[in-house]
């Protein structure tokens, strides 16, 4: 009998938490607990044998995090398929010959942190795909896909799992609402997975028994394959230096019980379960049959939410009839703002659509831009443009600034990534990266249509205009270009450039990117010096300064700098006037009077057209 057709007479235990039984054993949440499989052979052994002993039917492999962008980012990448093979035959021991079946866990794919390269889908069945042939050479049952918190890598790790031959269990992360942290409904999950061609379907960790109930008894009405279930034992609490997790093995049996009544074939534990836990689930489960079912079609998820609300593209209007200017001010390094408000009124006397205020430049502390720009809004009654980075704040912490920011009003958010803290002069600093800048714009389009990142309804939607970044500084232009197509695609409506003194480059941007069909706004950085231009082109990442324009700044400082850094930039909007539909200005040290000159010239330049 194989096991799909076992798990439709009875239903089957699993094990519970390796991580956690490791760490009680003294093994530091910083170690590689994969690399023990080769180091410490004889541990995970004996904890596979402890499953085994509770009554575990199917004992996983230690091999959840065993993949290549787990493993390289401490060097062992080339051990993925050593590594892989050795829990498979550690956990294949521990099973004996007594007919306990082994699952061959994998687990998610990782980023480095900061890394705005997304893996493409071939390259993730390629990670999957090395990681699963090992595990079947290595003599497991089955492969069991847990904790996945994106659909995309989920589908790929189905597809490259199905070419072993072996049985197939995708399992999802579901959070409380019934979502994965990326907003999949157990709707779209299920229907994605089974055309991917999973071959049993399930839920584990997230918010607990009690929620992965609710999963469970969704995935019933939707499937007539397999389900499994592996819950946590409830949410950990922190206590004494140590993660502790309150459920005690009777109540997680007694929802194991609500699980199999609801309609799972497979029922073992997630974080926090001991051998205790799957003992007494054992114990429940012992002779029970898998509950009917009578599935309906599955569906998808459900689309934009009835909270929506457009973006509010106001500062752009004039776009077509006239050219847009912004102008970028940098928020003080201290508590006096004075001086900023006041270059934002002469900035809107002299006509700017909009100020934008950078946060924290070069991982240097600034005055926070959305409680500033709430004041310049207020105050002045010009726009803002504020700059969030994905370096300073977790996810949670985003949503919660994000929805602070629509609050005040603050309604045109450029979404960037950020300079790493590594640049910073704060060296106990570190960078967050939760976000970059492509998920950060697919966060902020959420938040439009009134769903937070897990896809839970927050209201009203925020209505932010979303501009992104483009960096025509490049030798690969066509890059570039498909960069911002992926920009717009995730939600943005505009973008504005690094500090560019080629007009041909920016005039090939336009050309690459014509079919993206958003407002592009060249950035321009007025020179001051010989050595401003140096640091610049030298010092500063995503800047080039091209040699001619070097050599005419050679030897220049203050007055003489400054002029004909003035002179460049005109230059190059005189090249670039009938292309561009408007300008980003980027004024040095807070050089008010070098954008008011500017504008004051894009503004001649534009009389002298009509």
């Amino acid at each position: 009998m194989t096991l799909l057709d076992k798990l439709t007479t009875e239903i089957l235990t699993g094990d519970g938490a390796v991580g956690t039984m490791l760490y009680a054993r003294g093994i530091g949440l910083d170690s590689n607990f994969e690399h023990l499989n080769l180091v410490r052979p004889a541990l995970v052994l004996d904890l596979a044998r402890e499953y085994a002993a509770a009554g575990a039917q199917v004992i996983e492999t230690n091999t959840f995090g065993a993949n290549y962008t787990k493993l390289a980012a401490i060097g062992l990448g080339h051990k993925v398929g050593e590594i892989n093979r050795a829990g498979a035959r550690i956990a294949r021991e521990a099973a004996g010959g007594g007919g306990i079946l082994v699952a061959g866990s994998v687990g998610p794919l990782v980023r480095m942190k900061g890394e705005e390269r997304e893996l493409t889908p071939d390259a993730m069945e390629g990670h999957f795909r090395a990681q699963c042939t090992a595990l079947a050479e290595g003599g497991v049952d089955l492969l069991l896909l847990e904790t996945f918190g994106s659909l995309e890598q989920l589908v790929a790790a189905v597809r490259a799992a199905r070419e072993t031959g072996l049985p197939v269990c995708a399992s999802m992360a579901f959070l409380e609402g019934g979502r994965s942290g990326d907003g999949t409904t157990v709707e779209a999950f299920c229907a994605a997975v089974e055309a991917a061609g999973a071959d049993m379907l399930g839920a584990n960790c997230g918010a607990g028994p009690l929620e992965l109930v609710k999963v469970v008894r969704r995935l019933a009405a939707l499937t007539a394959k397999p389900i499994s279930a592996y819950a946590n034992s409830g949410f950990p609490e922190y206590h004494e230096g140590r993660y502790i997790y309150r459920a005690t093995p009777d109540y997680f049996a007694a929802m194991a019980d609500e699980l199999a009544a609801t309609g799972a074939n497979l029922i073992g534990g997630c974080c926090g379960t001991t051998p205790e836990h799957i003992a007494a689930l054992a114990r429940t489960l012992a002779g029970k049959r898998p509950a009917p079912r009578h599935p309906v079609a599955s569906r998808a998820a459900a689309g934009a939410q009835a909270g929506s609300r457009p973006d509010r593209a106001s500062f752009l209007a004039p776009w077509g009839s006239r050219k847009v200017i912004t102008v970028e001010l940098d928020p003080p390094k201290g508590m006096d703002c004075r001086r900023i408000i006041e270059s934002s009124r002469r900035l809107k006397e002299a006509g700017v659509d909009a100020i934008n205020l950078a946060e924290n430049p070069l991982a240097r502390p600034r005055m926070g831009n959305i409680a500033l720009g709430s004041t310049i809004q207020r105050e002045v009654g010009v726009e803002v443009i504020i700059h969030i980075t994905g370096r300073d704040r977790n996810l949670i912490g985003m949503q919660s600034d994000l929805m602070g920011a629509s609050l005040l009003g603050l309604h045109t958010i450029l979404a960037v990534t950020g300079d790493p803290a590594a640049m910073g002069d704060h060296a106990g600093a570190t960078s967050v990266f939760d976000l970059h800048s492509f998920t950060l714009i697919k966060l902020l389009s959420d938040m439009n249509h009134g769903v937070n990142a897990i896809g839970n309804p927050i209201g009203s939607g925020t209505g932010f205009t979303i501009g992104a970044a483009f960096n025509p500084n490049t030798k690969n232009m066509a890059v570039q270009a498909e960069r911002l197509r992926k920009k717009v695609a995730n939600g943005a409506r505009f973008a504005q450039t690094q500090p560019v003194y080629d007009p041909a480059l920016f005039l090939e941007a336009l050309e690459q990117t014509r079919d993206c069909g958003i407002p592009l706004l060249p950035g321009i950085m007025p020179l001051v010096s010989e050595r401003n231009a140096e640091y610049l082109h030298n010092e500063v990442p995503g800047i080039t300064v091209p040699d001619a324009i070097r050599a005419r700044m050679k030897g220049l400082e203050k007055e003489a700098g400054a002029r004909e850094g003035l002179a460049i930039a005109k230059e190059f909007i005189d090249a670039t006037f009938t292309a561009a539909g408007g300008y980003y200005l980027i004024p040095p040290f807070g050089k008010c009077e070098l954008a008011l000159e500017l504008i004051d010239y894009i503004h001649a330049r534009e009389r002298e057209q009509r």
